[in-house]
Parts: structure tokens; C-alpha cells; sequence
């Protein structure tokens, strides 16, 4: 088990390699000055001579490989720079910020575990019926409405018209039901859909119909058999709609004025805050892959074949 992890904390290291090479490169193609808008931010009407001592200053006359190992070099001991905005180091911002964004990421896959499983264990046990038709109408509305039109909708019906939910900020549970239903009923469909199909092929297999033979109990057959092998797919899925979803919730929080690391990336690229920019991506590439990572060894718990082939 720890040989496997280690090779897979290996394998990271090349894709974080060029994840920063990507992100350090595409900041520099966006037009504009950095010295001259850190000047401007700070209330400084900058000149030709300002602007080409701040940037010896930054070492932004030095060629790219020199900055990019520079920048490389004060990532990997934390540094993730300074904001232009607000002066801040990037780091700081991010991580004050990220606890809002998880416990909305957390709290759409609450949403999204409790309704799509069982919508997706009904439509495949009561197929061609009602209940898979009315699953098939939500997975189909799920998957065709945006994100940010459903948001708008949510709060038009529940906040202008009933008055029943608060639409902007951070507070009680209550200010989570909007978010959450808006950033996680589009995975839910999705979800839903895949466990259904996974079903249907689990309970065609042949040791489906031993157990059924031998007289075992329906919920016998469906909860300790049918649904365990049926997983495997859907964890798949869970894993990369958590990345999937925290990525997401960038439009999310800038409709609802959810106080995010989204919320602070879509402001940092308006103020074109490059810094924040260059850490926002990179801590996302970051938690992607330590996602990955998890729904890997998730797979060698579920499924003891996956532990005996990779010799784990």
C-alpha cells in the first residue's frame, strides 16, 4: 500500500512541473504592464522612469526562464507573492478565503449524494416505469440548465417572490440552500444517470442471478452485491465532480456574493491582480490531483480485484 502511494506522490511531481510551467507562461501572454498597475493601485500616476525601476526592482527585465525559476523557487517554500490590490501575500488570501468555498463545495455534495443515488437505484430497480421517466425529465432539466441561469432563477422564485432564502453573503445554514442546490443539482443529474446505467449492468451479471437462486433477500442482493460493484464508476465521478465542483463554484459565488476563493479569482482577474491569478490556478492543480489521488486509493477498498492486480 505505502510503495503504491509513494509511486503515485512520484508521478505527481512531473504533472505539477507542468502545471506550473502552464500557469507562469500563460500570465505572461496577458497584456498589460505589472509594474505599472502595481503603481496605479497604489495611487501613484505612473511615469516611464517609475515603471522601469519597479520593474528592476521585481526583476521583470531578467528573461522568463530567470523569473519563472525565481517564481518557482519561493512557490515551493510557500511564497506565493504579493497581491497587487491589497498587498497581502497571495498565500494568506487563499487560504482565509478557502474554508467559505469548501463548505459550499461540501455541502452541494450533500445535496448531490443525497438526491442522485436515489434517484439513480430507483430508476434502474423500476425501469421503463414512472419513477425512471420523472428521474429521466430531472437528469435531462439537470444537465441543460446552467449553472448561472439557475441561480438566477433560484433566487427570482425562493428570494424575490416567496421571500423564503437570503440571496448575498456568508451566514446560517440558510444561506448555504441556494448555493448549494445551484452548484450541485447539474452533477446530480449526471450522477444519477451513471449510477442507473451501472446498475442495470450489475444486475445482469451472473452472480446477481446465483444470489437470487440461493433465496436471498431483494435488499439482500441489491445493498451487499448489486450496489458495491455499481459504485466503483460513480466514485469515479464523485471524486472528480468534488474537484469539479470547487472549480465551479466560481460562478456560483460571484452570483450569490459568496465570499470564496472563486469570488476572489473572478475580482483578482477584473483588477488584473496577476499574482493571485498565478496562485489561484496553482493551488486548484494542486487540490485536483490530491482528489485524483484519493479516488485511487478509494478504488483498492472497494474492489479487492484492483488490490490483487497492482500488487498493493
Amino acid at each position: 500500500m505505502w510503495r503504491y502511494l509513494i509511486k503515485r506522490l512520484l508521478y505527481l511531481i512531473p504533472v505539477m512541473f507542468g502545471v506550473s510551467i502552464i500557469t507562469f507562461g500563460l500570465i505572461n501572454l496577458v497584456p498589460g504592464d505589472p509594474a505599472e498597475l502595481i503603481l496605479r493601485s497604489g495611487g501613484v500616476e505612473p511615469t516611464k522612469e517609475a515603471i522601469e525601476a519597479l520593474r528592476e526592482e521585481l526583476g521583470l527585465n531578467d528573461p522568463l526562464y530567470v523569473q519563472y525559476g525565481r517564481w518557482l523557487w519561493r512557490v515551493l517554500h510557500g511564497d506565493l507573492g504579493k497581491s497587487f490590490r491589497t498587498g497581502q501575500p497571495v498565500a494568506e488570501e487563499i487560504f482565509s478565503r478557502f474554508p467559505a468555498t469548501l463548505e459550499l463545495t461540501c455541502a452541494a455534495m450533500v445535496f448531490m449524494v443525497c438526491l442522485a443515488p436515489l434517484a439513480g437505484i430507483l430508476s434502474a430497480l423500476y425501469r421503463h416505469t414512472f419513477i425512471d421517466h420523472l428521474s429521466r425529465l430531472g437528469a435531462l432539466l439537470g444537465t441543460s440548465l446552467p449553472g448561472f441561469w439557475l441561480g438566477l432563477l433560484l433566487i427570482y422564485l425562493f428570494a424575490v417572490k416567496l421571500g423564503l432564502l437570503p440571496v448575498m453573503g456568508r451566514g446560517g445554514p440558510e444561506h448555504l440552500v441556494l448555493p448549494a442546490v445551484t452548484l450541485g443539482f447539474g452533477l446530480a443529474a449526471v450522477y444519477a444517470r451513471i449510477l442507473r446505467a451501472s446498475m442495470l449492468e450489475v444486475l445482469g451479471q451472473d452472480y446477481i442471478r446465483v444470489a437470487r437462486a440461493k433465496g436471498l433477500k431483494e435488499k439482500w442482493v441489491i445493498g451487499r452485491h448489486a450496489l458495491k460493484n455499481a459504485l466503483l464508476p460513480a466514485v469515479t465521478l464523485l471524486g472528480m465532480s468534488f474537484g469539479h465542483l470547487l472549480g465551479g463554484a466560481v460562478i456560483v459565488e460571484t452570483i450569490f456574493a459568496w465570499p470564496g476563493v472563486g469570488k476572489f479569482a473572478v475580482d483578482s482577474i477584473f483588477n488584473r491582480d496577476y499574482p493571485v491569478i498565478q496562485g489561484y490556478a496553482l493551488f486548484m492543480a494542486v487540490v485536483f490531483v490530491l482528489i485524483n489521488l484519493l479516488v485511487d486509493l478509494s478504488y483498492v477498498f472497494l474492489d479487492p480485484r484492483i488490490r490483487l492486480e497492482r500488487g498493493i
